[in-house]
């Protein structure tokens, strides 16, 4: 009896120190991401390395394109060295990547730091999720991914804070060396035990059981026939079987165009508001409440979906975005345009959330996995696509125009994710949608 009542405290100090280094993690993830944004205009200003809008432009789309080699590959990788080995080593790229910025000493070496950056930080996210499932509190995994997804908008604050305390004083350099600092708890994530997944997947399932044990948290159920190539590409090619095809390319669309909005305006939104009269310290503001309102609306979100669905609440939110960016290109007073800001940093960052909710409750289980994948992974295009077009609009010098191009990549992502919602109105919903769409 001693010894079962021994067991929650030491679950409680492993999921502690389990989410709360992959939470670390995911912080600098959030800075070393919103970080180009954040001294954007401060390089445009003084026309570091000659930089132009166009180019910075492509620079930020460089990131974006190492993220999405690194989520591509990073299921792969895991597969053979391990999830803790793939979180190390994604935390070391990405804090050496910020270092080769720091030092660089031309255009072409920082967009090489930014892109090697941006295969460790699309790595990243998703072996740190599937880090905190494995060792979450028996029950609260729901709770604990979404305490982990708040880091993302926490490293976006401190982002802002960053470029304002560093950048005239010291430099834009400096904001870059901050983002080397995980090098230092690092090797502190080398000791945390191995992904239970992972254990399983290899066979070592004795090895797994006794971790499971000892920490009191749930056994991945073994998969007696894990999928071959071939397998993996006949569930791709489920998707588009009858008249899945519809609806696979209408979820494709609505995610290219969320993550478009996304990076596009994580990218663009200090510059954009400097272009719309706005001092730098306050443009860098309105980064603070963007993400604070991301942190809301991440919260919000799966219970807006628990009541009304998914679908449905992605709509709406996406509506509810365009119309904020739209907004953002009129002078307001600051107070109602900080407002605006908050309002949509809550509805933007969440409502590409409910996309993969969407396609989660609307697939297969046995092909689940494999339409959220590739749902994600289509809609990584549109985010290299997305600080690319900012840096092209803004070099025509009309920042007016660079907010009504993300407000209409909003309206789209509301139209596409709207017409799948309709399709598959009359399909009667499963039992499980709400537990689906709370783990999103």
């Amino acid at each position: 009896m001693s010894s079962s009542r021994a067991l929650p405290p030491r679950a409680s100090r492993l999921a502690l120190l389990v989410v709360g280094l992959c939470w670390l993690a995911v912080l600098f993830d959030g800075l070393d991401m919103f970080i180009y944004g954040s001294v954007l205009p401060h390089l445009l200003e003084t026309r570091t390395f000659g930089l132009t809008p166009d180019q910075a432009g492509d620079l930020g789309s460089y990131a974006t394109f190492g993220m999405l080699v690194g989520a591509l590959t990073a299921g792969t990788v895991a597969d053979r060295i391990g999830r803790k080995k793939l979180l190390v080593s994604c935390v070391v790229l990405f804090s050496l990547a910020s270092g080769v910025c720091a030092t660089a000493g031309g255009v072409e070496v920082f967009g090489l730091g930014r892109t090697l950056a941006g295969v460790g930080l699309g790595g990243l996210l998703p072996t740190a999720i599937s880090m905190v499932c494995d060792y979450a509190p028996r029950g609260r995994g729901a709770i604990v991914i979404g305490l982990l997804m708040t880091a993302h908008h926490a490293g976006g604050i401190l982002s802002a804070y960053v470029a304002k305390w560093l950048v005239d004083p010291v430099g834009w350099r400096a904001a870059f060396w901050v983002c080397v600092l995980p090098l230092l708890f690092a090797p502190v994530m080398a000791f945390l035990p191995e992904s239970l997944s992972f254990l399983v997947a290899k066979g070592r399932t004795e090895e797994a059981g006794a971790l499971a044990t000892r920490y009191d948290v749930e056994l991945p159920a073994v998969k007696t026939g894990r999928k071959t190539a071939g397998d993996r590409w006949d569930a791709l090619a489920n998707l588009f079987r009858g008249g899945e095809w519809i609806q696979t390319l209408l979820y494709w669309l609505a995610s290219f165009g969320g993550l478009l909005l996304v990076y596009g305006v994580a990218t663009w939104l200090p510059t954009l508001m400097r272009a719309e009269g706005y001092a730098l310290a306050g443009a860098l503001t309105f980064v603070v409440v963007f993400n604070l309102g991301g942190i809301v609306g991440m919260l919000a979100a799966g219970r807006a979906a628990d009541r009304f669905g998914a679908p449905r609440i992605s709509a709406i939110w996406f509506a509810l975005t365009a119309a904020g960016v739209y907004l953002l290109s009129v002078h307001m007073p600051t107070g109602v345009t900080m407002v605006v800001v908050f309002l949509t940093g809550v509805f933007l960052n969440s409502a590409q959330t409910m996309i993969y909710a969407t396609v989660s409750i609307r697939s297969d289980a046995d092909n689940r996995a494999t339409a959220v994948g590739w749902t994600s992974g289509m809609g990584r295009f549109g985010a290299v696509f997305g600080p690319w077009l900012g840096g092209r609009l803004l070099a025509g010098g009309d920042g007016d125009l660079g907010f009504t191009a993300f407000a209409l990549a909003g309206v789209s992502s509301m139209v596409f994710i709207g017409i799948a919602a309709l399709r598959t109105a009359k399909r009667s919903p499963r039992a499980d949608d709400r537990q689906l769409v709370a783990a999103h």
